[in-house]
């Protein structure tokens, strides 16, 4: 495996544990947040080119889709956060927010989220420590 599949892989991976700990400690405010932030075009306009940067810096740097499985999921991981960032900045924010937080219900569903977020980075955090990296 990479070096560069390994470093992704630890990142993106301990970032899902972090984040996805962090939100469901707090998941009222976190919801709150979510909501406000979905209705505010500015900060979703600036959420959506951080989000793009990232998902863009994944995808030119990792695509990968063949090899550990890990290796294919930091790539998919780098085109879903593209995606969700072409999103952020294309659709306007009434749309964004009918989108997440009344068709994918993320409210109700919060802790499904956060628990796939959790599941995928203890994974990845795991796999990218395990591995024995070569350049």
């Amino acid at each position: 495996m990479s070096l560069r599949t390994v470093f992704l892989g630890r990142l993106i991976g301990l970032y899902c544990i972090l984040a996805a700990i962090s939100m469901m400690i707090r998941k009222e405010s976190i919801i709150e947040t979510v909501t406000a932030l979905l209705h505010d075009s500015p900060l979703m306009f600036i959420v959506g080119i951080l989000t793009l940067s990232a998902g863009l810096a994944v995808v030119l740097a990792h695509n990968v889709w063949s090899g550990s499985a890990l290796a294919v999921l930091v790539t998919l991981v780098g085109w879903i956060t593209l995606a969700k960032g072409l999103i952020f900045l294309f659709l306007p924010p009434e749309t964004e927010a009918e989108l997440f937080l009344s068709k994918l219900r993320y409210e109700k569903l919060f802790f499904v989220y956060m628990s796939v977020s959790l599941l995928l980075g203890i994974y990845m955090t795991y796999a990218g420590f395990a591995s024995r990296s070569h350049s």
